[in-house]
Protein backbone atom coordinates (compact mmCIF):
# COMPACT_ATOMS: atom_id res chain seq x y z
CA UNK A 1 0.00 0.00 0.00
CA UNK A 2 1.22 3.64 -0.83
CA UNK A 3 2.35 5.84 1.90
CA UNK A 4 0.10 8.28 0.49
CA UNK A 5 -2.76 5.78 2.44
CA UNK A 6 -1.76 5.60 5.21
CA UNK A 7 -4.69 7.44 7.13
CA UNK A 8 -7.12 6.00 4.68
CA UNK A 9 -6.06 2.26 6.12
CA UNK A 10 -6.26 3.42 9.51
CA UNK A 11 -9.76 4.65 8.92
CA UNK A 12 -10.65 1.38 7.32
CA UNK A 13 -9.58 -0.52 9.73
CA UNK A 14 -12.13 0.86 12.34
CA UNK A 15 -15.19 -1.89 12.63
CA UNK A 16 -16.28 -0.33 16.14
CA UNK A 17 -20.38 -0.35 15.58
CA UNK A 18 -20.26 -2.33 12.30
CA UNK A 19 -22.53 -5.62 12.31
CA UNK A 20 -21.88 -9.14 10.45
CA UNK A 21 -24.50 -11.24 10.08
CA UNK A 22 -23.51 -14.76 10.81
CA UNK A 23 -25.49 -17.74 12.00
CA UNK A 24 -23.91 -18.00 15.47
CA UNK A 25 -24.77 -18.80 19.31
CA UNK A 26 -23.97 -15.66 20.00
CA UNK A 27 -26.04 -14.08 17.28
CA UNK A 28 -29.21 -16.04 18.24
CA UNK A 29 -29.32 -14.79 21.95
CA UNK A 30 -31.44 -12.18 23.08
CA UNK A 31 -29.69 -8.89 22.62
CA UNK A 32 -30.49 -7.38 26.53
CA UNK A 33 -29.06 -10.94 27.57
CA UNK A 34 -25.88 -9.57 25.38
CA UNK A 35 -25.58 -6.46 26.71
CA UNK A 36 -25.61 -7.99 30.55
CA UNK A 37 -22.90 -10.17 29.93
CA UNK A 38 -20.69 -7.91 27.74
CA UNK A 39 -21.17 -5.18 30.91
CA UNK A 40 -20.45 -8.00 33.53
CA UNK A 41 -17.27 -9.03 31.70
CA UNK A 42 -16.45 -5.20 31.20
CA UNK A 43 -16.69 -4.85 34.97
CA UNK A 44 -14.57 -7.98 36.28
CA UNK A 45 -11.87 -7.05 33.50
CA UNK A 46 -11.55 -3.48 36.07
CA UNK A 47 -11.20 -5.77 39.07
CA UNK A 48 -8.29 -8.56 37.25
CA UNK A 49 -5.60 -8.66 39.13
CA UNK A 50 -2.83 -11.63 39.02
CA UNK A 51 -2.12 -12.82 35.75
CA UNK A 52 -3.89 -15.79 36.78
CA UNK A 53 -6.89 -14.12 36.38
CA UNK A 54 -6.27 -12.34 33.15
CA UNK A 55 -5.15 -15.91 31.74
CA UNK A 56 -8.51 -16.96 32.32
CA UNK A 57 -10.64 -13.88 31.26
CA UNK A 58 -8.46 -14.39 27.63
CA UNK A 59 -9.54 -17.69 27.38
CA UNK A 60 -13.00 -17.09 27.90
CA UNK A 61 -12.87 -14.18 25.32
CA UNK A 62 -11.46 -16.51 22.95
CA UNK A 63 -13.41 -19.37 23.44
CA UNK A 64 -16.58 -16.34 22.37
CA UNK A 65 -14.47 -15.15 19.30
CA UNK A 66 -14.69 -18.64 18.52
CA UNK A 67 -18.65 -18.97 18.77
CA UNK A 68 -18.85 -15.37 17.02
CA UNK A 69 -18.39 -16.93 13.77
CA UNK A 70 -16.60 -13.66 13.11
CA UNK A 71 -12.96 -13.74 11.76
CA UNK A 72 -9.94 -13.26 13.95
CA UNK A 73 -8.45 -10.52 11.60
CA UNK A 74 -11.49 -8.27 11.89
CA UNK A 75 -10.77 -8.33 16.14
CA UNK A 76 -7.32 -7.84 15.11
CA UNK A 77 -8.58 -4.82 13.13
CA UNK A 78 -10.40 -3.48 15.63
CA UNK A 79 -7.35 -3.15 18.26
CA UNK A 80 -5.34 -1.75 15.08
CA UNK A 81 -6.55 1.94 16.30
CA UNK A 82 -5.51 1.62 19.57
CA UNK A 83 -2.37 1.02 19.31
CA UNK A 84 -1.21 4.45 20.26
CA UNK A 85 -3.21 4.80 23.14
CA UNK A 86 -2.03 1.04 24.27
CA UNK A 87 1.72 2.47 23.78
CA UNK A 88 1.28 4.97 25.60
CA UNK A 89 -0.81 3.59 28.56
CA UNK A 90 1.60 0.86 29.07
CA UNK A 91 4.96 3.69 28.60
CA UNK A 92 3.69 5.67 30.99
CA UNK A 93 3.22 2.92 33.19
CA UNK A 94 6.14 1.42 33.22
CA UNK A 95 8.18 4.62 33.83
CA UNK A 96 6.11 6.26 36.81
CA UNK A 97 5.23 3.39 38.62
CA UNK A 98 7.87 3.43 41.74
CA UNK A 99 9.46 0.13 42.82
CA UNK A 100 12.46 -2.20 42.73
CA UNK A 101 14.57 -0.85 39.49
CA UNK A 102 15.76 -2.78 36.89
CA UNK A 103 17.21 -0.32 34.25
CA UNK A 104 17.57 3.80 34.73
CA UNK A 105 18.31 6.37 32.29
CA UNK A 106 18.20 9.84 33.07
CA UNK A 107 15.42 11.06 35.22
CA UNK A 108 13.50 7.89 34.36
CA UNK A 109 13.70 4.55 35.92
CA UNK A 110 12.25 1.43 34.65
CA UNK A 111 11.13 -0.79 37.19
CA UNK A 112 9.79 -4.53 38.05
CA UNK A 113 6.64 -3.24 39.63
CA UNK A 114 6.03 -0.90 36.86
CA UNK A 115 6.84 -3.27 34.02
CA UNK A 116 3.68 -5.41 35.70
CA UNK A 117 1.70 -3.09 35.60
CA UNK A 118 2.07 -2.13 32.12
CA UNK A 119 1.64 -5.63 30.57
CA UNK A 120 -1.64 -5.83 33.17
CA UNK A 121 -2.99 -2.50 31.75
CA UNK A 122 -2.22 -3.36 28.45
CA UNK A 123 -4.45 -6.48 28.62
CA UNK A 124 -6.83 -4.80 30.46
CA UNK A 125 -7.41 -2.14 26.99
CA UNK A 126 -7.38 -5.54 24.66
CA UNK A 127 -9.46 -7.25 26.65
CA UNK A 128 -12.14 -4.37 26.96
CA UNK A 129 -11.85 -3.54 23.26
CA UNK A 130 -12.50 -6.83 22.41
CA UNK A 131 -15.15 -7.40 24.26
CA UNK A 132 -17.51 -4.63 23.35
CA UNK A 133 -16.45 -5.72 19.69
CA UNK A 134 -18.47 -9.16 20.68
CA UNK A 135 -21.30 -7.43 21.37
CA UNK A 136 -21.56 -4.76 17.93
CA UNK A 137 -20.02 -7.64 16.02
CA UNK A 138 -23.38 -10.18 16.79
CA UNK A 139 -25.41 -7.61 16.98
CA UNK A 140 -27.51 -5.49 14.72
CA UNK A 141 -27.91 -1.79 15.50
CA UNK A 142 -31.92 -2.00 15.49
CA UNK A 143 -31.88 -5.38 17.78
CA UNK A 144 -29.32 -3.14 20.03
CA UNK A 145 -31.42 -0.09 20.09
CA UNK A 146 -34.41 -2.12 21.69
CA UNK A 147 -32.78 -3.68 23.89
CA UNK A 148 -30.96 -0.40 25.25
CA UNK A 149 -34.51 0.55 25.67
CA UNK A 150 -36.12 -2.38 27.14
CA UNK A 151 -33.37 -2.58 30.12
CA UNK A 152 -33.93 1.78 30.42
CA UNK A 153 -37.65 0.92 30.79
CA UNK A 154 -37.48 0.78 34.60
CA UNK A 155 -36.03 4.66 34.68
CA UNK A 156 -39.31 6.03 33.60
CA UNK A 157 -40.42 6.05 36.54
CA UNK A 158 -37.74 9.11 37.22
CA UNK A 159 -39.32 10.87 33.78
CA UNK A 160 -35.89 9.32 32.11
CA UNK A 161 -36.06 9.44 28.70
CA UNK A 162 -35.22 5.73 28.06
CA UNK A 163 -35.86 5.40 24.22
CA UNK A 164 -34.77 8.62 22.70
CA UNK A 165 -31.49 7.69 24.58
CA UNK A 166 -31.57 4.16 23.44
CA UNK A 167 -31.90 6.04 19.64
CA UNK A 168 -29.31 8.09 20.02
CA UNK A 169 -26.87 5.81 20.83
CA UNK A 170 -27.71 3.30 18.35
CA UNK A 171 -27.87 6.45 15.32
CA UNK A 172 -23.83 7.31 16.60
CA UNK A 173 -23.20 3.23 16.10
CA UNK A 174 -24.79 3.39 13.18
CA UNK A 175 -23.61 6.52 12.04
CA UNK A 176 -19.47 5.12 12.93
CA UNK A 177 -18.93 2.92 9.23
CA UNK A 178 -20.53 5.58 7.66
CA UNK A 179 -18.26 8.06 8.28
CA UNK A 180 -15.20 6.06 8.12
CA UNK A 181 -15.86 5.14 4.69
CA UNK A 182 -16.52 9.13 4.29
CA UNK A 183 -13.41 9.69 5.47
CA UNK A 184 -11.67 7.37 3.42
CA UNK A 185 -13.67 8.87 0.15
CA UNK A 186 -12.46 12.49 1.26
CA UNK A 187 -8.26 11.37 1.99
CA UNK A 188 -8.39 9.27 -1.43
CA UNK A 189 -9.88 13.02 -3.13
CA UNK A 190 -7.12 14.86 -1.48
CA UNK A 191 -4.69 11.99 -2.43
CA UNK A 192 -5.39 12.31 -6.04
CA UNK A 193 -5.14 16.38 -6.30
CA UNK A 194 -1.57 15.63 -4.44
CA UNK A 195 -2.04 16.17 -0.56
CA UNK A 196 0.68 14.20 1.56
CA UNK A 197 -0.89 12.72 4.77
CA UNK A 198 2.15 10.51 5.49
CA UNK A 199 5.40 12.39 5.69
CA UNK A 200 6.58 15.02 7.87
CA UNK A 201 6.32 16.01 11.89
CA UNK A 202 3.52 14.75 13.83
CA UNK A 203 2.27 18.87 14.08
CA UNK A 204 2.74 18.62 9.69
CA UNK A 205 0.58 15.61 9.82
CA UNK A 206 -1.85 16.83 11.79
CA UNK A 207 -2.48 20.47 9.62
CA UNK A 208 -2.45 17.65 6.82
CA UNK A 209 -5.77 16.26 8.17
CA UNK A 210 -7.87 19.30 8.24
CA UNK A 211 -9.00 19.57 4.41
CA UNK A 212 -10.21 16.23 5.24
CA UNK A 213 -12.02 16.76 8.64
CA UNK A 214 -13.97 20.42 7.61
CA UNK A 215 -15.81 18.24 4.84
CA UNK A 216 -16.31 15.31 6.77
CA UNK A 217 -17.91 17.45 9.13
CA UNK A 218 -19.70 19.38 6.76
CA UNK A 219 -21.31 16.36 5.53
CA UNK A 220 -21.59 14.98 9.08
CA UNK A 221 -24.38 17.91 9.55
CA UNK A 222 -25.90 17.35 6.27
CA UNK A 223 -26.21 13.92 6.79
CA UNK A 224 -28.07 14.22 10.34
CA UNK A 225 -30.08 17.02 8.47
CA UNK A 226 -31.42 14.76 6.31
CA UNK A 227 -31.86 12.16 8.74
CA UNK A 228 -34.12 14.87 10.84
CA UNK A 229 -36.09 15.68 8.05
CA UNK A 230 -36.97 12.05 7.40
CA UNK A 231 -38.07 11.36 10.54
CA UNK A 232 -40.38 14.14 11.12
CA UNK A 233 -41.44 13.44 7.44
CA UNK A 234 -42.40 9.71 8.80
CA UNK A 235 -44.40 11.19 11.98
CA UNK A 236 -41.62 10.35 14.60
CA UNK A 237 -42.32 11.31 18.01
CA UNK A 238 -40.40 9.43 20.41
CA UNK A 239 -41.43 6.59 22.32
CA UNK A 240 -44.54 6.89 23.31
CA UNK A 241 -47.27 4.54 22.27
CA UNK A 242 -44.68 2.66 19.93
CA UNK A 243 -44.59 -0.98 19.26
CA UNK A 244 -42.31 -3.16 18.07
CA UNK A 245 -42.96 -5.35 15.56
CA UNK A 246 -40.65 -8.98 16.72
CA UNK A 247 -41.24 -9.10 20.51
CA UNK A 248 -38.02 -10.70 21.81
CA UNK A 249 -38.26 -13.20 24.72
CA UNK A 250 -35.69 -15.03 26.58
CA UNK A 251 -35.36 -18.32 26.07
CA UNK A 252 -33.40 -21.57 27.65
CA UNK A 253 -30.54 -20.83 25.79
CA UNK A 254 -30.26 -17.25 27.21
CA UNK A 255 -30.78 -18.56 30.46
CA UNK A 256 -27.97 -20.88 30.05
CA UNK A 257 -25.37 -17.91 28.79
CA UNK A 258 -26.45 -16.16 32.03
CA UNK A 259 -25.49 -18.81 34.28
CA UNK A 260 -22.05 -19.74 32.13
CA UNK A 261 -21.14 -15.97 32.25
CA UNK A 262 -22.15 -15.84 36.57
CA UNK A 263 -20.22 -19.01 36.75
CA UNK A 264 -16.76 -17.39 35.04
CA UNK A 265 -17.22 -13.99 36.53
CA UNK A 266 -17.12 -15.93 39.99
CA UNK A 267 -14.60 -18.15 38.95
CA UNK A 268 -12.46 -15.27 37.68
CA UNK A 269 -12.94 -13.32 41.36
CA UNK A 270 -12.38 -16.04 43.08
CA UNK A 271 -9.48 -17.35 41.73
CA UNK A 272 -7.30 -14.53 43.10
CA UNK A 273 -7.84 -15.61 46.49
CA UNK A 274 -6.65 -19.36 46.37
Amino acid sequence: MPRKEAWGAVFKDITLGQYFPEDSILHRLDARIKLGICFALLIVIFMLKSYLQYGIMMLAIFILILMSKVPLSLYLKSLRPMVILILFTGIINMLMTDGQVIYQFWVFKITYEGVTMAAQMLLRIVLLVVASAILTYTTSPIVLTGALESLLKPLRVFKFPAHEVAMMMTIALRFIPTLIDEADKIIKAQTSRGADFSTGSPMVRAKALVPVLIPLFVNSFRRADELAVAMEARCYNGGDGRTSLHVPRIIARDYVACAVCVLVCAGVLVVNYY
